[in-house]
């Protein structure tokens, strides 16, 4: 390691961890009931065992079909659960036909409705008090900090893997990744230093010799191909492929899973702050996801627009208060103009009320399953069909519309730049 230089770690996990199955039974309850209904409440946390599935949290819907979807709550967890890979009855003691599902959901509570149910919706105030961070840098093309890019990348290619079959066969839906990188003096990546992957595998591995074969199969199959090119050398990079030997055992068989308990995961790997918020399960209304999201748009516009090569956004909101407690924009001395400036360009061209904001990024839509996997930042913006669990209409709804930099020009030219 040269003078200066330093060592930043993140992980991911994949869609078959036990807090990810969590979390992707919340949201998809909670698109099951935005597509009935765009206003409705939900707060919706999943915890996942042995054979058992518990639905609890605070959900309001406004008209028959969304009192519908909810009545489906039940077949829609089993079918999140089935599209993640527990399905079958393949010995992992977690199956979306015979797992029990449990239910305890009520209504929001009226002193919290109050303050966000306005009769103008534009005075919606905030679902709950709290602050929300966004951030972005110029280490990858998505304008993401590099450790969590590539560990997302590797459960990603991991499920493509267990997708194709015979490429490993055995995989199972459990998985953890983990890229340590090197820095020098000036934050600049300079080379991959540790890789570790982690995954869940049928009986026909847990003997040392096919460990052994395992661990081949995903050096040649998952981590080259992701890595290949991005500051990898086999030579030197240290790699750990299931460094305790044997993981038969694993997702909520192997561990009790729970909603939003994989708040960094979901965000920037530790780079940057968080608030403490979690995602999943919960409406746009809930500052926590919304705002987030608009965080992370105003803070990958300013360095997409190059006011910056690093930037931080902090959003803090009081319960039924529209408008924020505080906005505060930090480029950690890579700004090009004067940051109190940056911060009046914020205030000028993005909303940041929660109608605003809503309005903005189109966030009373079902689109939120995508963001169960893979973390809820540095995704392509897109679009998704969504079929209707009670009409069985399908509709086209546009996708991760926090990660666009359409205002990036909008921002240089008002810059001066």
């Amino acid at each position: 390691m040269a003078a200066g230089n330093y060592f930043f770690t993140s992980e991911s996990v994949s869609m078959g961890h036990p807090d990810k199955v969590s979390d992707a039974i919340s949201d998809a309850i909670l698109d099951s009931l935005l597509a009935e209904d765009p206003y409705a409440r939900v707060a919706c946390e999943t915890l996942v065992t042995t054979g058992l599935v518990v639905l609890a949290g605070e959900i309001t819907v406004h008209n028959d079909n969304g009192t519908k979807a909810l009545d489906k709550a039940e077949a829609t967890a089993r079918e999140a659960i089935r599209k993640i890979g527990y399905a079958n009855d393949l010995g992992m003691k977690f199956d979306h036909d015979t797992c029990a599902v449990m239910r305890s959901l009520h209504g929001q509570s009226a002193d919290i409705s109050q303050g966000v149910s306005q009769k103008k919706e534009d005075e919606q105030g905030a679902g709950d008090q709290g602050l929300m961070f966004g951030f972005a840098c110029r280490e990858t093309v998505d304008l993401m900090p590099l450790p969590i890019d590539l560990s997302h990348k590797l459960v990603a290619k991991h499920a493509e893997v267990r997708a194709k079959n015979k490429l490993i066969p055995g995989l199972r839906p459990d998985a953890k990744s983990q890229v340590t990188v090197e820095y020098d003096k000036n934050d600049k990546p300079v080379r991959i230093d540790t890789v570790v992957l982690s995954t869940q595998h049928a009986p026909q591995y847990s003997n040392p010799k096919m460990q052994k074969k395992l661990r081949e199969l995903v050096i040649e199959h998952i981590i080259k191909p992701v890595l290949k090119g991005k500051l990898f050398d086999p030579k030197t990079t240290k790699i750990h492929v299931n460094p305790t030997g044997n993981f038969e055992i694993g997702g909520p068989h192997g561990d009790t899973g729970l909603t939003g308990r994989k708040i960094i995961v979901d965000t920037y790997g530790g780079r940057g702050r968080h608030g403490g918020g979690a995602f999943s399960g919960k409406d746009p209304s809930k500052v926590d996801r919304s705002a987030a999201y608009m965080a992370r748009y105003i803070a990958k516009n300013i360095v997409a627009s190059r006011l910056a090569d690093i930037c931080e956004v902090q959003l803090s909101y009081a319960i039924g208060v529209a408008k924020p407690t505080s906005i505060d924009v930090s480029t950690y001395g890579t700004n090009k103009i004067e940051e109190s400036k940056i911060s009046e360009l914020v205030a000028k061209h993005f909303p940041t009320t929660p109608a605003g904001i809503l309005r903005h990024l189109k966030l009373r839509t079902p689109i939120y399953s995508p963001t169960a996997s893979g973390g809820h930042f540095g995704r392509k913006p897109g679009a998704i069909d969504y079929k209707s669990s009670v009409t069985g209409e399908t509709k086209r709804y546009e996708t991760f519309t926090w990660e666009k930099t359409d205002m990036a020009d909008t921002l240089r030219k008002a810059a001066g730049l």
